[in-house]
């Protein structure tokens, strides 16, 4: 099963995280089909903290990927902002 889920990147107490679709039998750091976007954590005010290509996941949830607990929050969030 596809998962668009977070991936680590960043150095220690500096997280910054990818969001990826990738299969569920893969490491969380490990191997990924598609890189549809990022999430900064530590990002200054006043800089892009998430940027998520919206086209891509509607792709993939319409083809059944799942999303994990914390990317269906921070759509959730982003969507907030838009709107």
């Amino acid at each position: 099963m596809v998962v668009i889920r977070l991936a680590r990147g960043g150095s220690k107490k500096r997280p910054f995280f990818s969001v990826v679709a990738a299969d569920s039998r893969n490491r969380r750091d490990g191997r990924f089909i598609e890189r549809i976007g990022f999430y900064n954590p530590m990002a200054p005010q006043g800089t892009e903290s998430l940027r998520i290509a919206m086209d891509r996941l509607t792709y993939w949830t319409g083809v059944g990927a799942q999303m994990s607990e914390t990317v269906d929050r921070l759509v959730k969030q982003q969507s907030q902002k838009a709107a």
